[in-house]
């Protein structure tokens, strides 16, 4: 490391538990950000000034105007020319630190390229807006071996765990329905019922429908799950396991409240027990089809939704919605979607299903 090097890095290097040798090891080292909203772009930021060495982050949506109250890597002018989030992340942390190998990849992550985005990566970070996406990344994780660290957020609250398949539980350990009566501890999931940054609940079953598009989120609790992952991050490069553990950590800005629940490791876990992997397979992702001119449909599986219930929180947020007994439609300009009470939705406005999909993981949940 030369003199100019260590100048940069010379904070990080004082703190004992890395020194010199453990910065020499980050710059060496490698990751994956799957997602780059409000706790991707935190998350990426803080690991491209601390020197990890090669960044890849993988995102399919672009910036808009809601995203700049708590996307910390973007500015109005991205939101004007509508620019992909991964673009500019890499463009933004490059002038950040250029010893920092940064590759934005706009794409959506499927089962049918996890392989290609996610190999030859030693970690995975979440920074995703859907709960689908992670139990796709928590598959390819376990199956291969590869540690990662699972976070969300949503309001004033978020939670981070480090996952290490084979020595903790895995996401389906934690968050699988049918099984989660056999948890053990793992059952006391805080409330269940609360949404991630622009997708789905935090640690719930299907159905549940907070997302920040509905009930809002603070810059603030990005910032705070994403240092907590960050750090959960660095540690699992730096190969420092005794100050890791199996706790899912939560914290919520607003109310100061903070908890550490030990997630127990299910042998009858679908994925780390039974080492059925059905998101890799592409067997439990929705089906999505063309559904007349301009228009995708989503058959969500073994879904009941409260119509009423996802009516009032959208109305909060200033939309126009309508809805009966059997469907609910709304719009987000120049998309309409139709939601059925079976989980289907039609999203009018589009051919793409990666745009389908991000519009339900936002307003729906995933």
């Amino acid at each position: 490391m030369d003199a100019k090097t260590r100048e940069r890095y010379s904070r990080q290097i004082l703190f004992a538990d890395i020194g010199e040798a453990g910065q020499e090891r980050l710059r060496e080292s490698s990751a994956a950000v799957v997602g780059c909203g409000a706790l991707g772009t935190a998350l990426a930021n803080l690991l491209v000034r601390a020197g990890v060495g090669r960044l890849r982050i993988i995102d399919r949506d672009f910036v808009e105007e809601s995203n700049l109250q708590r996307q910390t890597l973007f500015e109005e002018s991205d939101a004007r020319d509508a620019l992909p989030k991964a673009v500019v992340a890499e463009r933004r942390l490059a002038a950040i630190n250029s010893d920092v190998q940064v590759e934005g990849v706009v794409a959506d992550l499927t089962a049918k390229n996890a392989g290609d985005l996610l190999g030859g990566f030693p970690l995975l970070l979440d920074g995703a807006d859907n709960f689908e996406t992670r139990l796709l990344v928590n598959d390819y994780a376990v199956k291969g071996g590869v540690p990662w660290v699972y976070a969300a957020v949503v309001a004033s609250y978020g939670v981070a765990m480090a996952i290490r398949p084979g020595e903790t539980a895995c996401l389906a350990c934690l968050t699988e329905p049918d099984e989660a009566a056999q948890a053990g501890e793992a059952g006391a999931r805080h409330s269940a019922t609360t949404g991630d940054e622009n997708g789905s609940s935090l640690v719930a079953p299907p159905g549940t429908q907070a997302t920040c598009d509905t009930v809002g989120v603070l810059g603030a609790a990005a910032g705070v799950i994403a240092s907590i992952e960050a750090a959960l991050a660095i540690k699992l490069l730096l190969g420092t396991r005794q100050a890791l553990d199996d706790r899912l950590v939560s914290f919520d800005v607003w109310t100061g409240r903070s908890q550490a629940i030990r997630v127990l490791r299910r042998p009858d876990c679908r994925a780390c027990g039974r080492r059925e992997f059905r998101y890799l397979a592409g067997e439990a992702q929705p089906h999505v089809t063309m559904c007349g001119r301009d228009s995708v449909q989503i058959h969500e599986r073994r879904r009941r939704l409260d119509l009423a219930e996802l009516g009032r929180n959208l109305a909060a947020g200033g939309g126009e919605v309508r809805h009966n007994e059997f469907l609910l439609r709304f719009r987000v300009p120049p998309y309409e979607v139709t939601v059925f009470a079976d989980g289907r939705a039609i999203i009018k406005g589009t051919r793409d299903p990666s745009v389908a999909r991000s519009l339900y993981a936002r307003y729906v949940g995933a």
